[in-house]
């Protein structure tokens, strides 16, 4: 008997069902849209992607939404179209409850901007290109460099990221200019000097030694004092004295009449390792007595 009132149970349940969902099916296909609703998370403000030009690519739909019966709006199609276009992470459309086409927007977060060549585009955290034209603008990090198949733009995120996540590195290198795989140039804002960190290793180490400097050796001898910090080569920081002092309103040292340390191997990049004066920064105990005043 229990299983003979299961079975009828399970019968009824079944054409309940069916008939709901008919009647839903029925129902949504004489139902109007109330109307279109675009949502941009667009946390970063990076204002890459609008609200206005969302309502521009799906053509006149916010216009006819409320006279067109909820049926007749393909919302999948809506959602490829939008997929498209390369400055959108992904798109989600669906239909509310209240009747309204909802198209959520996650748009790309550019974390660079590319100049290679003629051509400048912006990257996002996994090397996604984004245009780059003149209604958009981020202020983001410049890397310039040759880029080929095996040396590409996105190959320097991790330094784009190390960057990113120390406030006072990402807030004094702007522009990243890769030379090469193992050359790559750090610009800070600081005139004066450039940093070489040669690849992309042990980025740690190498910004702890460049710390070090800035923090121990630079204030001493002078922001310009150095045209190029190099922290290519392990366990050492070393620096290139510049052939000639940069203009300067006041400066009471006489930095040509000191006797510079010997050589010791100083790495440059381009071709003017035998047009400077050049002295060695050892670290973790970075010589800073080295002025001396007439």
């Amino acid at each position: 008997m229990n299983t003979v009132l299961r079975c009828i149970v399970s019968i009824v349940l079944i054409a309940y069902i069916v008939m709901a969902v008919a009647w839903s099916r029925m129902q949504a296909s004489t139902a109007v849209c109330s109307g279109v609703e675009i949502v941009v998370n667009d946390s970063l403000r990076s204002r890459f992607v609008t609200g206005r030009e969302i309502a521009r690519e799906i053509g006149d739909l916010s216009g006819y939404a409320d006279s067109t019966r909820l049926s007749d709006i393909n919302i999948d199609s809506i959602e490829r179209i939008l997929s498209g276009i390369d400055k959108i992470e992904d798109v989600n459309c669906v239909v509310t409850t209240a009747g309204k086409v909802r198209i959520m927007v996650n748009p790309l977060q550019p974390v660079a901007r590319v100049f290679e060549g003629d051509k400048s585009y912006y990257i996002n955290k996994t090397g996604k290109r984004i245009s780059a034209t003149a209604r958009y603008h981020s202020d983001v990090p410049v890397i310039t460099g040759r880029f080929d198949s095996v040396f590409k733009p996105h190959d320097l995120l991790p330094l784009v990221n190390y960057l990113s996540n120390d406030s006072a590195w990402n807030s004094l290198v702007t522009y990243i200019k890769a030379e090469s795989p193992r050359n790559i140039i750090l610009v800070p804002l600081i005139h004066g000097h450039v940093i070489n960190i040669g690849d992309m290793g042990n980025l740690d180490n190498k910004f702890y030694r460049l710390t070090r400097a800035y923090r121990e050796v630079l204030p001493v001898k002078g922001w310009d004092y150095y045209d190029t910090l190099s922290v290519k080569w392990s366990g050492q920081l070393v620096a290139t004295r510049r052939a000639k002092r940069l203009h300067r309103a006041i400066d009471p040292v006489d930095y040509e009449a000191e006797q510079e340390a010997p050589d010791v191997g100083t790495m440059l990049s381009g071709d003017s390792a035998g047009q400077v004066n050049r002295s060695a920064i050892g670290v973790p105990k970075p010589a800073v007595n080295e002025n001396k005043q007439n």
